[in-house]
């Protein structure tokens, strides 16, 4: 049989309050019956120490002889208290004996003081304890009075009764408490189980493909508070995966379906005899099968690089010479449109895949001058930082608008929605340069202002 989060955690709180009070109650109960005994151990000797004063007091030292009539009197109170009284003289005569005076009366006491003690404690183990103590008068001893009493400690009837006492109030105590713990703990597990049944209904309707799913209520808990977070995290990086999915399929299926159609229709028109098959027809033909191939070739040159991340020929060159050669391939095309192109490094030797860092220069120069207007600006800079070897390109062109800043290296996505054969591209360019990148252990960052320009930095590791 299972269970709830919120009845195991309901009945892990019970548990834990019963455990919890009864140990309190328990220590608190062993505590205070110690200090009750030591309490009643000082006040006997207390009394012990009373009843021998009087009884000195009692002497006559004019006559050398004792007030008996007075003497009775304190060993019959002493009697009341518990204390049996023997009192001898000097020369070993008793002069008062309380089992003398009334010896069934100290039996019953001391029979009733042991059945006190054996119905509160069990198996005790006392008896019958006597000590003598020197009377002195005038600096003289004139006597000894031996006090007999039920040991180590007893207690008597009022002190039986205020020790149940005590114990009710701490049960009641106890009881008030655990009722108060469960209460308390039922709340809890509430608080506890809410958010993570709600993260838990949330996930479930993630998982059937729910991904506008959020969780929307807060939790004091930072535990709790992180755990919905992360539910609505996924949900949201799962509804945009599922978005740039769709938008990709409909991006290949553009990107395929422009040049087939062109071939189909070109094809059949000259199969039906509408065209002849001129040599500029055929060209045009050719080149659409051109155009479906470099697409073709892009995909599986981005899966390769993503799939043998490790598969990198490492080679020592300078990362500044490399860049002054391709920056010389693409003057004669910024100087055609008018751009200016401007570079500054200094010799920073890498480790890394020559050819694969030269495709990720040409793909980052490539875009800055097709995406910037006349007269506009593209520098390129290389640099070393305590990061590694940085490589920056800084164009003037007309930006990236803020939304779509994080999707710019997912595949097939442009920013320019018009798909614009001639500026717009395959859209997997930054998605193959990504690649290289990551695959070589290093970062690529893109800082873009709309109307302004952007900057794409490449930072390889030293080592």
């Amino acid at each position: 049989m299972k269970y709830s989060l919120k009845s195991k955690l309901s009945f892990s709180y019970a548990v834990m309050s019963l455990l919890m009070v009864a140990l309190i109650s328990f220590c608190i109960n062993v505590l205070l019956q110690s200090r009750f005994q030591d309490y009643v151990i000082k006040e006997r000797e207390q009394k012990n120490t009373e009843i021998v004063s009087m009884i000195e007091k009692q002497y006559n030292g004019l006559n050398g002889g004792w007030n008996t009539g007075t003497i009775e009197n304190i060993g019959v109170s002493a009697l009341e208290q518990g204390v049996i009284v023997r009192l001898k003289d000097a020369k070993g005569k008793t002069v008062w004996d309380a089992t003398v005076h009334n010896n069934g009366l100290c039996v019953q006491m001391l029979t009733h003081m042991s059945e006190n003690m054996n119905s509160r404690y069990p198996g005790f183990k006392g008896g019958y304890e006597q000590k003598t103590y020197s009377l002195k008068s005038g600096g003289q001893e004139v006597g000894h009075a031996e006090l007999g009493y039920y040991g180590p400690y007893y207690f008597t009837d009022n002190d039986i009764a205020f020790l149940n006492s005590l114990n009710s109030i701490l049960i009641a105590v106890g009881v008030l408490s655990l009722i108060m713990a469960l209460i308390l703990g039922a709340f809890m597990a509430k608080r506890v189980s809410g958010p993570i049944s709600k993260s838990i209904r949330a996930a479930g309707q993630i998982a059937k493909g729910n991904f506008q799913q959020r969780i929307t209520e807060s939790s004091g808990t930072r535990e709790m508070a992180q755990l919905t977070d992360t539910i609505n995290h996924l949900a949201d990086s799962l509804e945009k995966q599922q978005d740039l999915r769709k938008r990709m399929a409909a991006d290949v299926a553009h990107e395929l379906r422009t040049p087939l159609a062109n071939l189909q229709s070109s094809m059949e028109a000259m199969l039906d005899g509408i065209w002849e098959p001129s040599e500029e027809r055929l060209e045009s033909c050719h080149e659409e099968i051109i155009r479906l191939n470099r697409l073709v070739g892009d995909l599986e040159k981005l899966e390769r690089y993503e799939a043998e991340n490790a598969s990198l020929t490492i080679s020592v060159f300078d990362l500044s010479g490399i860049s002054q050669l391709i920056l010389n391939n693409f003057e004669s095309e910024f100087r055609k449109k008018g751009i200016a192109l401007h570079f500054e490094g200094k010799s920073v030797t890498v480790q890394a895949d020559r050819d694969k860092i030269t495709q990720v220069i040409t793909n980052l120069v490539s875009n800055a001058l097709k995406y910037t207007p006349e007269d506009g600006n593209v520098s390129v800079s290389v640099q070393e930082s305590e990061r590694g070897a940085e490589l920056s390109v800084a164009d003037t062109g007309k930006g990236i608008p803020p939304e779509d800043l994080p999707y710019i290296f997912e595949r097939f996505y442009r920013a320019d929605r018009s798909r614009n054969r001639r500026t717009g591209g395959l859209g997997l360019g930054l998605t193959i340069t990504k690649a290289i990148v990551d695959a070589h252990g290093g970062t690529i960052e893109v800082v873009s202002e709309v109307d302004r320009g952007t900057t794409f930095t490449v930072t390889l590791p030293k080592d």
